[in-house]
């Protein structure tokens, strides 16, 4: 069987600055490349919340995934339960004016 890798790219912009500047400025839930997507959607149900930015192991965000993302990819003919946020998330868009120090990945 072939492995097939999935990348989510936002409709615009605009709308991913303002939700990675939200979610760079609570301190509430995150995620990590190695987090399965069932997990992801499940953190995002408990919280009410529709998307979750994603850290890399120094806790700097380097992607956001939404729920509605995540459920178009567990919906999917190629999901399979061991995919991984890391195989989800694309280049890491520059960083929003005034987030220098936020902990965004630039």
């Amino acid at each position: 069987m072939a492995s097939v890798m999935t990348q989510l790219h936002p409709a615009s912009a605009a709308p991913l600055d303002a939700a990675v500047a939200d979610a760079t400025d609570s301190s509430g839930p995150k995620a990590w490349g190695d987090m399965t997507v069932e997990m992801a959607l499940s953190v995002m149900a408990g919280a009410r919340i529709g998307y979750l930015p994603v850290c890399d192991e120094d806790d700097l965000c380097t992607g956001l995934v939404t729920q509605a993302q995540l459920t178009v990819v567990r919906d999917s003919a190629t999901y399979t339960d061991r995919l991984r946020l890391r195989d989800l998330i694309g280049p890491v868009p520059a960083a929003p004016a005034g987030m220098a120090g936020t902990g965004y990945a630039a």
